[in-house]
């Protein structure tokens, strides 16, 4: 009996190439078996062969979006796979949007299944659930062998063709995907069952789980904002040109604090945005789009607001995992009340 053949995707990490140094590295494939992909084929058995294993940096990938995916693709093609394994990349955002990118590529040109996992909280899982199966990892690689399991459970059932059940059961994110089934039990049953189980304090499991939204209060309302410290930020990836604090264009890690003081305006010969998520022909030409400096010193000199503090914050959403996002707003939040500031100004794009 033939073996089934496995094609698997890995970043520069966990190929073993390097870290952020490495990040720009262009996609090799390679006739080996590496890093996490040992532990696949152990637990895969037999059966299985991972023929060749492709290496793509995390930036390169980002930042050559269609180049990077079309060569993978046909990098894949070449072994005639009968499935495509995608890292897992636990909480790497960058590369969990790679491995979502090039899995929705794969299945969709060439007609194989695919598989990758990720941490809930990465971005690549909201982006990609509904159209990839991710298996639920943790959010580091020490996870590793507790996922090896499941993913080889899916891969099985996946080549085979055999059913896959809920997620709940196999061990994959929620995909938002309704499936009819026959309960033993009607629905008054069940409710009641689950309404007993509440009242005594006992875990259940509803038959429709709702979505968990986080909730901030908002702040007070400014009262005179003709006194008050205005400070701005963006999530637009406006920075000096030549970006030199090396932000990402996706899945951002680090933010930059940028200088506006004695400006009147925002220029493009002195600014540039490198966000990945927009056409950004119109702010490379006018910066003032997504930091609108003119108008808020017109503001200031009218004395409609107080202030405008002599620096903005900046960083890309593109990507963005919420943990980062979070961190960011803490970091820029302790400057903000250092600096006695009375209002953010958090600039759309």
């Amino acid at each position: 009996m033939a073996k089934y053949k496995i094609v698997h995707y890995l970043n520069q990490f966990f190929g073993g190439i390097g870290g952020e140094d490495k990040a720009d590295f262009e996609p090799e494939v390679w006739e080996k078996v590496v890093g996490p992909g040992q532990a696949l084929k152990a637990g895969l058995g037999e059966d299985f062969e991972i023929v060749a294993t492709v290496v793509c940096g995390d930036n390169y990938f980002g930042e050559n979006l269609d180049k990077a995916t079309d060569t993978i693709v046909e990098m894949v093609r070449k072994y005639e796979p009968d499935i495509f394994v995608a890292g897992p990349a636990f909480n790497a955002g960058r590369y969990g949007v790679a491995c979502g990118t090039i899995c929705k590529a794969v299945e969709e040109r060439l007609g194989i299944p695919v598989i990758s996992g990720m941490y809930e909280e990465n971005p690549g899982s909201d982006m990609f659930k509904q159209d990839v199966i991710l298996v639920k990892t943790g959010n580091s690689a020490a996870t590793m062998r507790k996922a090896v399991p499941t993913f080889v459970n899916l891969i099985k059932k996946m080549v085979t063709g055999e059913e896959i059940f809920g997620p709940s059961i196999e061990g994959y994110l929620e995909r938002g995907i309704r499936v009819n089934y026959f309960a033993e039990e009607r629905g008054s049953e069940r409710g009641i069952q689950m309404l007993i189980k509440k009242m005594k304090g006992e875990e259940f499991q509803t038959d429709l789980p709702m979505p968990k939204f986080d909730r901030v209060s908002p702040a007070k309302p400014i009262t005179d904002l003709k006194s008050a410290k205005i400070a701005v930020v963006t999530s637009g990836g406006i920075v000096p040109v030549g970006n030199p604090d090396h932000i990402e264009s996706s899945n951002a890690t680090k933010f930059g604090v940028y200088s506006i003081e004695g400006m009147e305006e925002m220029s493009k010969e002195d600014f540039m945005t490198i966000h990945g998520g927009y056409d950004r022909q119109f702010v490379l030409e006018n910066p003032n789009l997504v930091i609108p400096l003119d108008v808020l010193r017109k503001k200031e000199k009218a004395g409609e607001i107080g202030e405008l503090l002599p620096y903005f914050a900046s960083t890309t959403g593109t990507g963005t995992a919420t943990n980062s996002a979070a961190k960011f707003g803490d970091e820029i939040g302790k400057k903000f009340i250092e600096e006695g500031v009375d209002g953010v100004l958090l600039v759309s794009t």
